[in-house]
């Protein structure tokens, strides 16, 4: 079964952000979670932030993170919240505060 990928507006600005190798490092791991979304590791409270449903998957030798999570409506869903770098934790801090805001909207 073939899963859907969708970025949120946020997730796809740091997508097209990258520069052109990182972006096609991303795009292969991205397109590799359509097959099988659980290839990244589950998150859950990371720093104080209540990650819990979404999962990180790296790229470029750890050093970058996608953050997704899998949603399942009509069709199964892979929902990138976030791309970016994996330094002092940074892109858990931008997808927190990403959700806090999705939540409050909806």
């Amino acid at each position: 079964m073939a899963y859907k990928i969708e970025f949120i507006p946020d997730a796809e600005k740091d997508f097209e952000g990258l520069d052109r190798s990182l972006k096609k490092e991303a795009a292969k791991k991205i397109n590799a979670l359509s097959e099988n979304p659980f290839l990244g590791k589950p998150l859950g409270n990371k720093l104080g932030m209540d990650l819990t449903g979404f999962y990180k998957l790296y790229f470029h030798k750890k050093k970058y993170r996608v953050v997704y999570r899998i949603l399942r409506d009509y069709v199964e869903v892979v929902e990138i919240f976030g791309v970016g770098k994996r330094d002092k934790e940074e892109i858990y801090k931008v997808v927190a505060k990403r959700l806090k805001r999705f939540l409050s909207h909806n």
